[in-house]
């Protein structure tokens, strides 16, 4: 288990890239804000594409964590959840109310770190966690992660998961000009984050930023599921999909629409993404 100390350190990195991002993204068409201001019935594509296995939320009192500049936490305002959004970004967190304050929508928005978020927000006052793609890789503990969605959680409620699968996470991207796909990340948790420099981000923009380090963990699929349970939710759906909301192998990769990316090649050879749906048992 890595130290809190080494953990902060980490963490502060990761927060200094995401932070300079911010302003990018909020720009950018990939994140189409202009869409959410021009359209009260918009939906993020990330939001879309969980619908079928969301069902219905609305009257819902839901929390959104790690939830960036909260686009996805509007769409599920708009659908009729009251909705809080917790990222540990300011800049985020500042484009995210000013989004819902020019939408209307009934989100509101919080500071903090995931691992802080039941002390930052309240134990047991949620009727829904939702956690959206490219979320769990910035943590290092994914069982510190199950007991927060716990504790946020009140009896009966339930925790919506969409995110790259480990298996995706686990591979190279070689860009050889070939088929093949290497195996060459950790699947499993490690105690020691895989660190990346990488100077652009993943969506569209002439931005150029100068906080380009990264740090990241996998967790395996038995490990999340493991986790959940002992921390006493009861696994109601695991969904593989067979694509990915962003260009994940850039050059392996085609656009399928809806915002989604597939192997070109053979996809059917690697999960690219899972849905995981939990309930917290309770009396």
């Amino acid at each position: 288990m890595i130290e809190d100390a080494d953990y902060t350190g980490y963490r502060a990195t990761n927060q200094a890239n995401w932070d300079e991002r911010v302003p990018a993204h909020v720009a950018s068409p990939g994140y189409a804000v202009q869409d959410f201001l021009a359209d009260p019935g918009f939906l993020s594509e990330v939001v879309r594409f969980d619908l079928p296995l969301l069902g219905d939320v609305r009257g819902l009192a839901g929390v959104h964590l790690q939830c960036h500049i909260g686009t996805d936490t509007v769409s599920l305002a708009r659908l009729g959840a009251a909705m809080t959004g917790l990222d540990f970004s300011v800049p985020a967190v500042a484009a995210a109310r000013e989004l819902a304050s020019a939408t209307g929508a009934s989100a509101t928005f919080t500071r903090a770190e995931v691992y802080d978020a039941p002390d930052a927000l309240g134990h047991g006052r949620f009727d829904l966690v939702y956690t959206g793609v490219g979320a769990l890789c910035w943590l290092p503990d994914i069982r510190r992660w199950a007991d927060v969605v716990a504790a946020l959680l009140r009896p009966g409620g339930r925790l919506f998961l969409r995110e790259g699968h480990p298996v995706l996470w686990a591979l190279d991207d070689l860009r050889t000009g070939d088929d093949l796909l290497v195996v060459r990340y950790p699947y499993f948790e490690t105690a020691e984050p895989l660190t990346f420099t990488q100077p652009g981000t993943y969506v569209p923009t002439d931005a150029v930023f100068t906080n380009n380090v990264s740090h990241s963990w996998n967790h395996g699929l038995g490990e999340i599921v493991t986790a959940l349970l002992d921390a006493g939710l009861a696994i109601t759906g695991l969904t593989e999909h067979d694509s990915v909301p962003w260009d994940a192998l850039p050059g392996k990769m085609k656009q399928v629409g809806g915002g989604e990316w597939r192997l070109a090649d053979n996809p059917a050879r690697v999960p690219h993404t899972y849905t995981l749906r939990a309930l917290k048992v309770g009396d």
